[in-house]
């Protein structure tokens, strides 16, 4: 008997053998190593609607509730969705938490109203929506101009002969509806006009696109009805704690409070030094407007924030040297207030000694969040760092960049980092009264000189009975230079001093300003606070995008090029029988691979060994090893690459080593090429 392997199927056909013995042979006919060493993943090209049937197909993720007709915005994960994005959140841990030594939190999702009001969300957590005047369907304002400029400009540019009418609208039938793209030629001054506005859409409030509807008629595109005025709807799902209801509480739409809230134990057991940083993965909710992209818009979501506090002072950071050189590409609020979406290629260095990121420490983890998006499979040619503008930026913050990341929707914001100011711990502390400070001691004590006023409080007391209290407020609020003319005064014998419509005359004997020294050991000050804050489900979505591709010889074989460190499966281990002997094997290869800490998947269906590759591909595996009667006599293995399907062999344990740093990360597959020999497609077996 002979067993061939022919391409990505394997058949067995039955030869003659001689009484006194025979040879198996396996033999696998594919590209030669050279041929495939080179993968053209991009000689198709992207078809989303291929992704979204893989995705749905391998329940990657699926709407939630779907028996009873799903709710928009919630989505359940499957095996392969869950797995990505457990090890996006575990490398990220890895690249943040553990490298930069940061205090791990996990707070409450269920939020007394008093700690939003005072953040500040209750009042101002809102997007502009409008209403179809005639239907009442609500949209996102800001997202229902995009959708229509854009498509006037597709339809432009395909009236000019410079896009090619899409060969199946079929294939958009069942998405939610989009503008309609008509081949229409624009005046070259509203194209213009058109770009510039959506370059710097974000920096609208939104009567002004209350404006834009009007002047440019932006309707509703699913019906063509005219919209009403844009209306600020708050994005948090409202609820009560407690059966009687008289706690009224929320959903948090970000996990940042609850780092806000521990401060004071946070620095305790840092030890009472800054800077520090908190970091926590948890879940937020945030009632969308009309989520119908996804992932990429949804109401409960998973997400990672880090709040890095730092003395105001000084705002470098200990390690920015170490990615001062690091290149990034970066849009900053000026080039996109001129209208344009140009990005710039600097260096982060560059950037912060220019003024244009506002310091070390904003930088550093501009860098960092850089670094984490590329190591997990971000294309760095589809990434990017957006300055927020003056309007779309919060009042208190010093500066705001996004990282975004381009998709089949356009650029959509995945990680935002913010410098907040101390505006967050200085509200919650004015609210409760609990002093969320640093007290510093100072290596050298300061000396200072300054005026003291004294009040004889009996006697001021008996002069101006109840309004003695406003009288010493007064006095006590102001300033050096108030003061020095006040003793000014009383040396001449009287001053006057008026306040809340009342004058006061007050004389040596009822207040007397005297200089004094004051040594102080103590620097006290409310830190500020650098915010990183990472959306999962985003980057998981537009990971996958990036990863997305179909083979050159079948468009009709996707691939998942996911890293390893993030792939859900690592290893898929293929024995070419069902027969009983192989059951010893699988179980030794599967249980060293899993003390190895490599999880694996074995695939024993009676489906041939070319569709069981084909099919895990699609889930992204990266490494696949097949069990053969070779393996069972001989102890060897072969190792395939997913994305070349090159093939090595060798023995089980060398293999075993082998993919175990391939998954680790400590060997590429260059490197893996030369541990262990090319397999040529034959094993003979006495």
């Amino acid at each position: 008997m002979r067993v061939r392997s022919i391409g990505f199927s394997t058949t067995i056909c039955t030869y003659p053998r001689t009484p006194r013995n025979f040879h198996l042979f396996v033999s696998t006919r594919r590209y030669s190593h050279s041929d495939m060493s080179v993968v053209n993943r991009s000689v198709h090209p992207f078809d989303k609607s291929r992704l979204d049937a893989l995705l749905n197909r391998r329940f990657f993720y699926a709407p939630a509730f779907e028996i009873y007709g799903g709710v928009a915005g919630l989505y359940d994960y499957g095996p392969p969705g869950s797995s990505l994005q457990a090890n996006i959140m575990a490398e990220w841990r890895k690249h943040f938490i553990i490298e930069d030594h940061m205090l791990e939190l996990d707070t409450t999702i269920m939020t007394p109203a008093p700690v939003f009001e005072t953040s500040g969300h209750v009042a101002r957590f809102a997007d502009w929506m409008v209403k179809d005047t005639k239907t009442g369907d609500v949209l996102r304002a800001d997202h229902l101009v995009k959708s229509v400029l854009e498509a006037r400009l597709a339809g432009d540019r395909e009236a000019r002969g410079l896009a090619a009418q899409p060969k199946d609208d079929e294939k958009d039938k069942k998405r939610k509806k989009k503008a309609k793209t008509v081949a229409v030629q624009l005046a070259d001054e509203l194209v213009k006009e058109f770009e510039s506005i959506l370059a710097q859409l974000d920096n609208y409030s939104g009567p002004e696109i209350g404006e834009l509807c009007r002047r440019y008629d932006i309707r509703n595109p699913d019906t063509d009805n005219e919209v009403g005025e844009p209306q600020q709807f708050n994005l948090m799902f409202a609820s009560s704690i407690g059966p009687t209801g008289q706690h009224p509480g929320y959903l948090r739409p970000e996990t940042a409070q609850g780092h806000f809230l521990n401060f004071s134990r946070l620095l305790e057991f840092n030890n009472g030094r800054v800077p520090f940083a908190s970091a926590q993965i948890g879940r937020s909710f945030r009632n969308e407007i009309s989520p119908r992209a996804g992932l990429l818009r949804v109401r409960e979501f998973t997400m990672g924030e880090i709040e890095h506090f730092v003395d105001p002072e000084d705002k470098s950071h200990e390690k920015f040297r170490e990615v001062r050189d690091t290149v990034l590409s970066l849009l900053d609020r000026h080039v996109q207030v001129s209208g344009s979406t140009q990005v710039t290629q600097m260096t982060i260095g560059e950037a912060v000694d220019k003024g244009i990121v506002a310091n070390e420490t904003l930088g550093y983890f501009l860098v960092r969040i850089h670094l984490f998006l590329i190591k997990i499979g971000i294309n760095p040619k589809r990434l990017r760092f957006r300055q927020h503008m003056a309007n779309e930026m919060a009042h208190y913050a010093a500066d705001c960049w996004d990282a975004e990341i381009e998709n089949a929707t356009g650029w959509t914001e995945c990680v935002g980092c913010a410098d907040r100011a101390a505006y967050d711990l200085s509200v919650h502390s004015a609210r409760t009264g609990q002093p969320l400070v640093v007290r510093q001691a100072l290596k050298e004590p300061i000396v200072t000189e300054r005026e003291v006023p004294e009040f004889n409080k009996k006697v001021v007391g008996k002069t101006y009975g109840r309004d003695a209290g406003l009288l010493q407020k007064v006095v006590g609020e102001m300033d050096e230079s108030q003061l020095t003319k006040l003793k000014g005064q009383l040396a001449q014998g009287q001053a006057t001093i008026s306040a809340e419509g009342k004058e006061f005359t007050i004389t040596p004997d009822l207040l007397a300003i005297e200089r004094k020294t004051f040594k102080q050991s103590i620097r006290e000050f409310t830190p500020n606070v650098i915010e990183p804050s990472f959306g999962f489900g985003r980057i998981l979505y537009t990971l996958l995008e990036h990863s997305f591709w179909c083979r050159e010889q079948d468009i009709e074989r996707g691939v998942l090029s996911l890293p390893p460190v993030v792939a859900p499966t690592k290893v898929l281990i293929v024995p070419l029988s069902a027969k009983e002997e192989f059951s010893p094997l699988v179980q030794e290869v599967s249980t060293k691979l899993r003390k190895a800490g490599i999880f694996s998947r074995v695939d024993d269906s009676n489906t041939s060994i070319g569709k069981r590759y084909a099919r895990n591909d699609e889930l992204g595996t990266p490494f696949g090893v097949t069990l053969d009667f070779a393996s069972v006599q001989n102890r060897t293995m072969t190792l395939r690459e997913r994305d070349t399907t090159d093939q090595l062999i060798g023995p089980i344990d060398n293999v075993i080593a082998v993919v175990t740093d391939l998954v680790q990360g400590t060997i590429d597959w260059p490197a893996a090429c030369k541990r262990l020999p090319a397999y040529d497609g034959v094993q003979a077996v006495d």
